[in-house]
């Protein structure tokens, strides 16, 4: 659908959208959208570090070096 639009096409609803718009609002626009990404990103690693946390807890709980079918049997 956007891909027959051109350069002199795009630049004409660029025009169109600031006059609309205006220069201020747009801008404000954009730098609520910067921040709601900054913040988006800042989540995403506190979970995979979160994540982490979980995996490296569960590793040292487990310990499987003498399980019971590694330990000899005695014959009673």
């Amino acid at each position: 659908m956007f891909a027959n639009i051109s350069w002199p096409q795009l630049l004409i609803i660029l025009v169109i959208v600031l006059a609309i718009f205006g220069t201020k609002r747009l801008r404000t626009r954009g730098s609520d959208l910067g921040r709601a990404e900054t913040g988006f990103r800042g989540a995403m690693k506190e979970a995979e570090e979160e994540k982490d946390k979980l995996e490296d807890d569960t590793k040292e709980d487990a310990n499987f070096e003498n399980t019971p079918v590694d330990e000899p049997r005695k014959n009673s």
